[in-house]
């Protein structure tokens, strides 16, 4: 009965429109009532309020606030020019470029929109000039943020840390090294994939013909077809460092995923201010509103979910949910091609956040009872959500490219299907091949 008015409220209230964080909430909210009438509201505020003060959870907002900065500092822009000037001049090059650039900023942000508004804003209009079709242009973008949630550091990792932690336990470090080979497995598919895309006559001309004479630098005058690749390099530097300090503090024990996150939002700070000197004083307040905004976003989404997970826990409806999966079958791969399913379908329906906290419960459980390790449940889950971000009619990724690119979704849309072939190629071998996630760990020690 709880179980009905839980998931009922809440697809009626997605499909009503109903933001998923207060769908989330308010669906909670009427099955406590009904579980025991006004008094079990009392409940709310303490699951609530215990959720998002986690210390772990502390990482989020200074992960968001560091990729804010980088966006204001120019950093960004630096490590598009890095990446055309590493692998710009080639066939489809450009389209390259966005892959590369989107898994440099994915290694600091941690974020799949926050990736595609910081390099699209460069890249698509640039693909666009370039011959490549609005469409193209914009889910390629939209697809390659999707690797913001997979290369660490990765708020969907620190989530399903959280999350799992109630009865599996994995550090936030081994999911974060998991992640490194699903990530660039995502982004060999996507360049794949990429040399396939049709362009406009004109920008398929050969160096030195009408089309290449009109083809124009990726961020104008100053971009990196007129730069040395020293120069380049010197420029994107300091940007390059961020990944290096953040993610070499963590694995070499000196700071903790939360303290790298501090870490990488004084740095790109310092890097704005200092360095590159395009941060003014009279902009840090607008920065720091706007990561706050973000941040205020995911861990209402946070709240909302615990106050809905810790329903689905005290009714034991994961654990029906579980039963009634084993029961269909005990076949492992059967239920992992289960669970992907149930995965990509989600994604395409609610944000990552929300499905890892509604989800983790139902999935990790099976899977851990039919043999799988929770390493490469939790890097299967994420690579699974990270291809939502890009699947109809919600994948958030879609919505900003298509915002940047100022078409319709329904032409993002049009354009995704060899991108989300590429991905969908990447999420059976991470959730068939466990070794693909769990060999660096391993290797390393973590």
């Amino acid at each position: 009965m709880i179980g009905v008015v839980l998931f009922g409220a809440f697809l009626v209230l997605l499909m009503l429109g109903v933001p998923v964080a207060f769908a989330l909430g308010v669906s909670a909210v009427c099955s406590l009532v009904v579980m025991g009438g006004l008094g079990e509201l009392s409940l709310v505020p303490s699951v609530f309020v215990s959720s998002v003060s986690s210390e772990t959870l502390l990482a989020i907002p200074f992960f968001i606030l560091a990729g804010v900065i980088m966006e204001y500092a120019g950093i960004s822009r630096r490590l598009v020019d890095f990446a055309h000037a590493c692998v710009g001049q080639r066939k489809h090059g450009l389209a390259i470029v966005v892959i590369v650039a989107a898994f440099f900023f994915s290694a600091i942000s941690g974020s799949g929109p926050a990736t595609v508004a910081a390099i699209g804003s460069i890249l698509i209009p640039a693909l666009i000039r370039q011959g490549y079709s609005a469409r193209h242009a914009s889910s390629l973008m939209a697809t390659a943020g999707s690797m913001g949630i997979i290369v660490p550091p990765s708020i969907a990792f620190i989530i399903f840390a959280v999350v799992v932690s109630d009865f599996s336990g994995v550090s936030i470090v081994r999911l974060f090294v998991a992640g490194v080979v699903p990530g660039i497995m995502l982004a060999v598919a996507l360049v794949i994939a990429c040399l396939f895309l049709p362009r406009k006559a004109p920008a398929m001309a050969t160096s030195g013909g009408p089309g290449a004479a009109q083809a124009p630098a990726v961020t104008g005058g100053d971009g990196p077809q007129k730069e040395s690749f020293v120069r380049a390099v010197g420029k994107a530097l300091p940007g390059l460092l961020l990944p290096v300090i953040i993610l070499g503090g963590i694995y070499g024990g000196i700071v903790t995923p939360t303290e790298s996150a501090v870490v990488a939002a004084t740095y790109a700070l310092l890097v704005g201010m200092l360095f590159y000197r395009e941060i003014k004083p009279a902009q840090l307040y607008r920065i720091f509103t706007t990561a706050a905004a973000q941040s205020a976003v995911v861990m209402l989404i946070v709240g909302a979910a615990s106050v809905f997970a810790y329903v689905v826990t005290v009714n034991d409806i994961a654990a029906g949910v579980s039963d009634a999966l084993l029961g269909l079958t005990d076949n492992k791969y059967l239920i992992i091609l289960l669970a992907v399913i149930l995965l990509l379908v989600v994604g395409a329906f609610i944000d990552a956040v929300s499905a890892l906290y509604l989800f983790i419960p139902i999935i990790a459980p099976v899977l851990l009872e039919v043999g799988v390790d929770v390493t490469t449940i939790g890097v299967l889950m994420v690579v699974n959500l990270a291809l939502g971000l890009v699947t109809p009619p919600v994948g958030v990724n879609l919505f900003v490219a298509a915002g940047i690119a100022r078409i319709s979704l329904v032409e993002v849309v049009k354009g995704i299907r060899p991108f989300f072939v590429a991905g969908l190629v990447v999420v059976l071998l991470v959730s068939y091949v466990p070794a693909l996630s769990n060999w660096l760990p391993d290797l390393l020690g973590f």
